[in-house]
């Protein structure tokens, strides 16, 4: 399938405004069914200073937009509502608990001559569904993650505890939301893994052994380098948003200058005497301060018969870093962080040196790296595997990408494509500038390319992908 792209636009005295928050509400209309209680079904409302009346109209509207949408398709209410200025998402995440996300469209403002006001014209198809519908779930995923379920807080105190819990969470949360930066990765919600060789791999794995034997307590383990999964105890869905919370919000409050040379291979002597540069991302600060407090965030996993409540405990040495969730009923205490400290600390120094060993040895066989004609995102539905070589940094506030947003968007519009059939499909776009831009679906995995080849027609295209295929990804994508 072929189509053509719109020209990007490049206006100079034009101001463009990103889309934005308006307003955030999570409702549940069992909670005020007869008229006068209306107020009662509101469970959390951002912003806080929108007048009482506004609140219960603008819930009341969704509440009756989702009702109609029924009458067409009882299984299937509505995602999503469009209008000029704004578009509204639905999400009902559990049972009558419904949450709505309201984004305000993007928007170009363009100045007029003789001194008029400027002329504001709204982008109403700069949104992609699909990207916003995935923030909302996000929202809630992460919500879980750290609470439990709504009907759980409902059931142990009632409205009030579940509007307090709302409130401590959604009020933090949502100042982290900067939708301007979503985009694809936010719909596929991956995991970049690390690559290692299988003696590396093996250590790490003997590694988690021995700390689990040791360590009786700690039921579950993940580990990391560089911000990249290596190794998970977790079941998938778990560890997607647990990864997705330590790569956007825990590890950049983190980061700091690393000292020269300490991701090199350690001495000999410096081995023998133990010395290591472990540290705890969550719980105490400092081991050795009299007054440290031993309080780690719980989180909820979600085990076959019911929810697990553990506590989180990141350690970090280096650029590794590793996750011990360990049962909530066990009381974590000075004690028990030493003797992490003392056996996972010089252990975790000497595996960062020899992942950093053996990532420099492999960086060295393949060759300088040369700047490709291409660049990618490919995601695998199966194990979440996720790699893009068009975002050079990708957190919860920055989308740094290393291509212009309307080819952004381009990879968007054919991920919604892919989402409407199931069968294997391929779709190239030529876009208004020197771009080409393929999307491959194949056995459960995305491919989107981005070309840069001025005077290349359809066939040559095809040719490079192809090749791309078979040189980048040992020949996964069979289509002809």
């Amino acid at each position: 399938m072929l189509m053509i792209s719109p020209r990007m636009a490049s206006g100079t005295q034009e101001k463009q405004y990103t889309p934005s928050l308006l307003s955030f509400f999570i409702y549940n209309p069992k909670f005020g069914p007869r008229e006068g209680e209306e107020e009662k079904k509101i469970l959390f409302y951002h912003p806080i200073e929108i007048e009482k009346n506004e609140k219960i109209r603008n819930v009341g509207l969704c509440e009756a937009i989702v009702q109609f949408t029924r009458t067409f398709c009882p299984t299937k209410p509505a995602k999503s509502l469009h209008t000029q200025k704004n578009r509204q998402f639905f999400h009902e995440p559990e049972e009558n608990y419904w949450m709505v996300m309201v984004v305000r469209n993007p928007m170009v403002e363009k100045p007029n001559k003789d001194g008029k006001p400027p002329t504001v014209e709204y982008q109403e198809e700069e949104i992609i569904d699909s990207v916003y519908g995935s923030v909302l779930q996000q929202c809630y995923s992460m919500y879980k993650l750290f609470n439990g379920t709504f009907s759980r807080a409902f059931e142990a105190g009632g409205v009030e505890l579940l509007t307090q819990k709302l409130e401590k969470f959604f009020y933090r949360y949502l100042q982290t939301l900067h939708l301007q930066s979503c985009d694809l990765l936010d719909v596929f919600g991956g995991i970049s893994f690390f690559p290692l060789d299988k003696m590396t791999y093996l250590k790490i794995q003997s590694f988690v052994n021995i700390v689990e034997e040791s360590l009786s307590s700690v039921k579950y383990t993940a580990f990391l380098y560089n911000d990249q999964l290596i190794w998970s105890g977790l079941e998938q869905d778990d560890m997607r948003i647990l990864y997705k919370y330590l790569t956007t919000s825990l590890f950049p409050r983190h980061t700091e200058p690393e000292l020269a040379g300490r991701d090199s291979p350690l001495r000999p002597e410096v081995a023998g005497n133990l010395l290591h540069y472990g540290r705890f991302l969550t719980g105490p600060a400092n081991l050795k301060d009299p007054d440290a407090k031993f309080r780690f965030p719980r989180i909820f996993v979600n085990t076959e018969d019911s929810y697990k409540e553990l506590h989180l405990i990141v350690y970090k040495a280096m650029s590794a870093a590793v996750c011990f969730m360990v049962n909530a009923a066990v009381d974590l205490n000075r004690e028990f962080c030493e003797q992490l400290d003392s056996l996972v600390g010089p252990q975790l120094t000497m595996l960062a040196s020899d992942i950093c060993e053996q990532y420099n040895i492999n960086r060295r066989i393949s060759g300088p790296e040369k700047e490709p004609q291409f660049k990618f995102i490919y995601f695998n539905h199966m194990n979440l595997a996720e790699k893009s070589t068009i975002h050079m940094r990708k957190t919860a506030s920055v989308s740094l990408t290393s291509v212009h947003p309307d080819l952004v968007k381009i990879l968007g519009d054919i991920n919604c494509d892919f989402a409407r059939v199931d069968e294997d499909e391929e779709i190239i776009v030529k876009a208004m500038t020197d771009y080409w831009v393929v999307g491959k679906k194949s056995d459960q995995r995305e491919l989107y390319v981005i070309l840069n080849q001025k005077n290349a027609n359809l066939i040559e295209v095809n040719e490079e992908v192809k090749r791309l295929c078979a040189t980048q990804f040992n020949n996964i994508f069979f289509l002809d």
